[in-house]
């Protein structure tokens, strides 16, 4: 019994020493946190509408409290303050008031899809605590702001000390994902083998019920949660129970080019090609912008 009381003990030891080391650098890192905005944003080259409301978010930070420094964490080691200036004009057209400081993450392997051919949703999560953890240690902000959708970062964060505010494009897990495996439905996340298995289907029930639970009780860590549309107001307000901390903001975007278009209209039938979702609250508003050039009032 000898050796395996040693090993034991070993093993406390161990648990204890590195608990120790983690409470040594959260500690510190509260103790030097800065009056700062920090955004998680792992991939500042995305070029999607989520980089578009980085830069609209920085931009108004900078407006609206030019007392706190805006720091951007990415996982673009050839992103630089003055090259990140200089995207935000060329490609959205957002004009910084100067640039942001950057902190690089050498991790984001660990958000990657490509890192888990399995369980990718729970991977991709665990993974970006991972990747938070990094970002934190480096540099500790007043408040941190997810505007990538990372949520199980929330709480970490929240240790850190910080307020935690987000900008959610899409819910992680919805309702619909879980209601489409019961129903034994084949989409993009649910493989045809298992919507043909009564058993994988069942697992897959309970793995989305716990995951989304998970999802929920990170989520509600968040003090502010925006979110880009009623449809993801709704099933956040359901997932994380945070109705009164969640806000319904609609993406930045750009009508400029609405605003050249003339006012007098062809007498002829209007056609419209989509290549991407269309959501009525969306097409709300760009039907209002083109015609009045003003946000909808929601």
């Amino acid at each position: 019994m000898a050796p395996y009381g040693i090993l034991i003990w070993a093993v406390i030891t161990a648990v204890l020493a590195s608990i120790l080391i983690l409470a040594s650098h959260v500690h510190n890192a509260r103790r030097n946190r800065t009056t700062s905005v920090a955004f998680f944003h792992p991939n500042t080259n995305d070029g999607g509408g989520g980089e578009r409301v980085l830069w609209c978010a920085v931009k108004a930070i900078q407006e609206e409290s030019p007392d706190l420094d805006c720091i951007v964490y990415t996982g673009d080691h050839d992103a630089f303050p003055d090259s990140l200036l200089a995207r935000a004009v060329d490609r959205f057209g957002v004009e910084l008031l100067h640039p942001p400081k950057v902190v690089h993450l050498y991790r984001r392997k660990w958000i990657e899809e490509s890192t888990y051919p399995r369980f990718t949703m729970i991977g991709q999560s665990f993974g970006s605590v991972y990747l938070s953890w990094e970002a934190l240690c480096k540099f500790t902000p007043l408040y941190y702001f997810d505007t990538s959708g990372y949520a199980f970062t929330y709480p970490l964060a929240r240790i850190f000390g910080c307020r935690v505010i987000c900008y959610t494009h899409y819910p992680t897990i919805s309702l619909d994902m879980i209601s489409r495996v019961r129903e034994g439905s084949s989409m993009y996340n649910n493989n045809a083998s298992i919507a043909q298995s009564n058993w994988l289907s069942q697992c897959k029930i309970v793995y989305y019920t716990f995951f989304s639970w998970m999802y929920g009780l990170v989520g509600s860590c968040a003090d502010l949660a925006m979110v880009n549309s009623s449809w993801t107001q709704s099933h956040i307000e359901k997932l994380w129970g945070i109705p009164d901390r969640i806000k319904r903001v609609y993406p930045p975007c750009d009508t400029s080019g609405l605003q050249v278009l003339p006012l007098e209209r062809s007498t002829e039938y209007p056609a419209i090609i989509s290549v991407a979702q269309f959501r009525p609250e969306k097409v709300r508003y760009k039907l209002i912008s083109t015609r009045y050039y003003s946000y909808l009032d929601s």
